[in-house]
């Protein structure tokens, strides 16, 4: 059944509850019930209860909420020793200003580029201590964390978003098998909102670019009265133990070892990296094997929230997929493509499709099979578009109020969901004008 207009509302109702609700959990569940209700009438419940099921079976789902629990623990482990508050010390020997602060954390997110689960979760777990000192609210460090979480995963070929995207353009037949990951690299320099948004970061830190809308007050809340704007976690009830750098730097190579040897791996590297801490921390009996175990279930706790967020997503996802809204958008923008006008019209509306859906990977694994032979119709080039689609990919996943980046972001840094995503949003726009208007120039000269 074609739904034409119709299935922009449900995501159109996402967008509305978030602003006005401020809570964005329930925001996404209501929006993926309108769209079952729209599709199934009266029998909506049921199709809902079918495909919640459906997605929990699904292996990326699976394999995505596994990585994240994992990863709660992992951090919890590096929070409990002691070992991340050692790591902060080290650096505020060193800084001796918010500026100084927000660069290093700026620094710390260009290192961890394997994915952007791992990035946004443990640079801001491990640098909240350093810029709360600085007086920084915790939306400034969420905003700094998410902007180098999936740009950089997307410029970097060796992580997760590389492997992933690699293997789409081998799928859909515009590389040959095995050289999927040579053409993304040949995109990259065509991959502009992940470059700008990286850019435009220090030139916010260093007041280039001035504090806009909401993070302009939560900036003046924070140095004014030290109200950074955090949100309580229960990691701060536990005491902290007194385990020294090398308790915050052993476990992180040796999750990022597992990781990449012999292959990129998340969950393999995650498993690895806690039984490593584990044994390495009963080894320095930082604190009883009771203590080490209920921290690791109270990492999974501190998850619950942030799990419970990506279920709904992708529960909303699939709703639209079955009610057909990118296909629909593809459909109303193509008549007004040219030659010129491709790139940034795919990279347009392809953001806004991510932004609004919450996928990143989804629309645009649906939106290739379309971009692709209509770049080949206008002779453009297969690079810039790319380029285009990453780039669009890598927007939604930075500005999107409940994509998991987001999401993912605020928990790391310690504030509310909606409070990241409003105060970030302005310079999230700011960077994908920029990039627009270089798909614009890319097209006419390339």
């Amino acid at each position: 059944m074609e739904y034409g207009i119709v299935s922009l509302l449900p995501t159109a109702l996402v967008l509305v509850l978030a602003i006005i609700t401020r809570r964005t959990l329930e925001s996404v569940v209501a929006g993926a019930l309108f769209a079952f209700l729209l599709m199934d009438g009266t029998g909506f419940i049921a199709t809902m209860a079918v495909v919640s099921l459906d997605v929990l079976r699904d292996e990326d789902v699976a394999w995505i909420i596994l990585v994240c629990a994992l990863y709660g623990t992992f951090i919890a482990l590096l929070v409990r020793s002691g070992g991340s508050t050692a790591f902060g010390h080290l650096l505020l020997a060193r800084l001796t200003s918010k500026r100084q602060s927000l660069l290093a954390t700026w620094a710390v997110g260009l290192m961890i580029f394997l994915d952007d689960y791992l990035n946004s979760l443990t640079v801001g777990a491990t640098m909240r201590a350093v810029t709360d000192k600085f007086k920084t609210s915790r939306a400034m460090l969420a905003y700094v964390v998410d902007s180098t979480a999936a740009p950089m995963c997307l410029l970097i070929p060796i992580s997760s978003w590389g492997a992933y995207f690699a293997g789409l353009l081998e799928k859909n037949e515009i590389a040959a098998d095995g050289q999927g990951l040579g053409l993304f690299v040949e995109s990259i320099p065509y991959m502009f909102y992940p470059i700008i948004a990286l850019l435009i970061v220090p030139l916010v830190i260093m007041g280039v670019i001035p504090r806009l809308g909401a993070m302009k007050q939560a900036e003046y809340r924070a140095e004014a009265t030290g109200d950074l704007g955090a949100i309580s976690d229960s990691e701060g009830e536990s005491p902290v133990g007194n385990g020294g750098p090398s308790t915050f730097f052993l476990p992180i190579v040796a999750l990022l070892f597992f990781t990449v040897v012999p292959n990129v791996d998340l969950l393999r590297g995650v498993i690895a990296g806690i039984l490593v801490t584990l044994i390495y921390f009963a080894s320095l009996r930082l604190m009883p094997l009771s203590e080490l175990f209920d921290t690791c279930t109270n990492g999974l706790k501190i998850m619950v929230p942030v799990l419970a967020m990506l279920l709904a997503l992708f529960i909303f996802v699939e709703a639209n997929d079955r009610i057909g809204l990118t296909e629909y958008v593809i459909q109303a923008v193509q008549p007004y493509m040219t030659a010129m006008w491709l790139p940034v019209i795919i990279f347009v509306t392809m953001s806004a499709v991510s932004f609004a859906t919450g996928s990143n990977w989804g629309v645009i694994a649906i939106a290739m099979p379309v971009a692709f032979p209509l770049a080949q119709a206008y002779d453009v080039s297969i690079p810039l578009v790319i380029g285009a689609l990453l780039s669009a990919s890598g927007f939604g996943s930075h500005a999107c109020f409940y994509s998991d980046s987001t999401v993912l972001s605020a928990q790391g840094a310690g504030c509310d969901t909606y409070q990241h995503a409003v105060t970030q949003i302005p310079y999230a726009i700011l960077a994908a004008t920029i990039a627009a208007l270089l798909f614009l120039i890319a097209a006419m000269v390339v």
